[in-house]
């Protein structure tokens, strides 16, 4: 192949590109990093779909937003809806289409949120529905469309429905959730156990009956099978849409049904980390009635041109692909979790299991980390590499065909901050699992806006702290910093929505017996797309033969590197420093 000089990264693109044509494309490129992806589109319509009739959520960039954790705009030290919207123009010029928001309904706040006690109004600490108007307005002239948080399996024990339902057994919402009569005196109906460390029933002693909670026990599990109950929580989606919201994301939409007949689980060798035995959650999870919920959940999406992503937590492809539904009518973007339980990096693994997800039929959806789950960061840091790997990582999810979700923080390099001491801890999770398990603080904590005072996030105490790191790893020190994490996903970013073959092109392998880099290329009609990563710690030199791809001399235009030096001049192979990523135009 004809090879150009390879650059470092942004002010190398500009001072040592080969050629003419290159430092244009490169100028075009960092232009749109700087300006943002929808310059001069402020105040535009939010189009459905584009010129060729793809919707709108195939293309855009999803980014899930803690409202506890990111800005905080009354200085109480918990962030809120006005703190969301001042930061508007910062999502915006990232590359951001449209923002997760996970949950600020009224809530008792046992689950920081995930138990909700109204689904039609704005828990107080995060604003009022007021300040939810502006942020939705602000955020419309911005094209950023806003996606809610929406739990469909359980509602707070504090829901006027609930509070019924356990007024006594022939209340108008008794079997709005599932009440059951134990085995025998201090016996619960199964052994089916909580997620959250418990038991999953507790029994209420007016009643002298239990009642099922997958979670914590003031999060009590809705009926589904109950058509009152599936008509109310509709109608509830209905709400919103009709206030502008895009979509939801569905949580915990694995658990919403429990065999009729109470039947058991396994129990399989070994402890939990709570120090229970193992279960196998046969006849709790993911029984297929949930399927039906999915459709008629989908079918009142489609009413309003909204979308829903699903947090799918499956153990391979083949369940991942049941959610997208047999005639596509279920989830538009069913979450593929499965890289986040990957253990460290693997060149193989990943070509795997992306393979396996890009093949499913559906349209895939990446996620490397959430509010649930460790940071990558810190998940694959290694000390030595830490900025390195989250460049190499981002370039991934950020690359392969499919949506991506981004997690706040995730941008700046922020790592996890997890409690040093019981004491220390805020999740229920922790509090109950500790030392083994630590519970959710660490990958919640608060943007990292400055170096100063909290991060920039409050002047007032933040409700979890802010780690040592925030010192090097801001926005406002790393908008500065041409090599930092931050520049490297604006640049990311700004190629993502302008290459037409990041959007929509196909992906094929190569390399496929390379054990320490991935690479790919992403076709789309006449343009094509490379893309390697070395996921290993030591250089490599990676060879690239296009010719079955019909190249006989291909041309290789460098769009975007992490590399830390530049790279000699035309080749016929790329030397890969650890841990690197090199994204590349192919033309003949």
């Amino acid at each position: 192949m004809t090879a150009q000089q390879f650059p470092r990264g942004r002010s190398e693109n500009v001072k040592r590109g080969g050629s003419t044509v290159l430092r244009k494309m490169v100028v075009a490129v960092l232009m749109a990093a700087g300006l943002s992806a929808f310059a001069g589109e402020t105040g535009a319509q939010q189009k459905a779909t584009d010129a060729e009739g793809h919707p709108w959520w195939r293309h855009a960039v999803f980014y899930e937003i803690y409202p506890r954790s990111f800005a905080d705009s009354n200085n109480d030290g918990v962030g809120d809806l006005n703190g969301i919207a001042s930061k508007l123009d910062y999502l915006r010029d990232l590359g951001v289409d449209a923002i997760w928001i996970t949950p600020f309904f009224p809530s008792p706040q046992v689950d920081f949120g995930y138990d909700v006690s109204d689904y039609e109004a704005i828990d107080s600490m995060y604003g009022t529905m007021k300040d939810f108007d502006h942020l939705q307005a602000e955020a419309k002239k911005r094209n950023i469309r806003l996606i809610l948080d929406f739990v469909v399996n359980h509602t707070s024990d504090q829901h006027k429905w609930f509070k019924d339902s356990k007024s006594s057994k022939s209340a108008e919402h008794r079997d709005w959730y599932i009440w059951r009569d134990g085995k025998g005196p201090g016996q619960p109906p199964t052994n089916w156990l909580s997620t959250f460390g418990l038991s999953a029933w507790k029994l209420d002693p007016k009643t002298n009956q239990y009642y099922y909670h997958y979670f914590y026990p003031e999060q009590p599990d809705l009926n589904w099978r109950n058509p009152a109950v599936e008509k109310a929580m509709l109608d509830e989606t209905r709400f919103w849409y009709k206030r502008g919201v895009a979509g939801f994301r569905l949580d915990a939409v694995d658990t919403l049904f429990e065999d009729p007949n109470l039947t058991d689980n396994p129990v399989l060798a070994g402890t939990d980390k709570f120090g229970r035995p193992n279960m196998e959650e046969k006849y709790n999870k993911k029984l297929p009635e949930v399927h039906d919920v999915m459709r008629k959940l989908r079918s009142t999406a489609e009413e309003y041109g909204s979308v829903l992503i699903g947090e799918t937590w499956t153990s391979n492809v083949s369940e991942l692909k049941d959610y997208y539904g047999t005639k596509n009518d279920e989830l538009q973007l069913p979450m593929d979790l499965m890289m986040t339980e990957f253990k460290g990096l693997s060149a193989d693994r990943y070509r795997k299991h992306i393979v396996a997800v890009d093949s499913a039929g559906g349209w895939p959806t990446y996620v490397i980390t959430n509010h649930d789950i460790m940071r990558s960061y810190t998940r694959y840091a290694d000390g030595a590499h830490n900025d390195d790997i989250a460049k190499m990582m981002a370039a991934l999810y950020l690359t392969l065909r499919g949506t991506a979700i981004m997690y706040y923080g995730e941008e700046i390099g922020m790592e996890n901050n997890d409690p040093k001491t019981k004491d220390d801890v805020q999740d229920p999770i922790g509090k109950l699992g500790w030392p083994l398990e630590k519970g959710r603080d660490g990958e919640r904590t608060p943007m990292q806006w400055t170096d100063g005072q909290n991060a920039g996030f409050s002047k007032a105490k933040p409700w979890l702290p802010v780690p040592a790191s925030a010192k090097t790893h801001n926005v406002a020190s790393e908008m500065k910093d041409q090599n930092s994490v931050l520049s490297f996903y604006r640049q990311l970013l700004a190629l993502r929505h302008k290459e037409p073959a990041l959007l929509e092109g196909n992906l094929q392998m190569l390399n496929e017996s390379d054990p320490n880099v991935l690479t790919y290329v992403r076709r789309y009609n006449d343009e094509t797309i490379l893309v390697m990563l070395n996921m290993s710690g030591k250089d490599q030199q990676v060879g690239l033969d296009f010719s079955a791809m019909g190249y006989a001399m291909p041309r290789v235009s460098v769009l975007l590197t992490s590399f830390h030096k530049p790279l000699p001049p035309a080749s016929s192979s790329v030397p890969m420093e650890p841990y690197s990523a090199f994204i590349a135009k192919i033309t003949k």
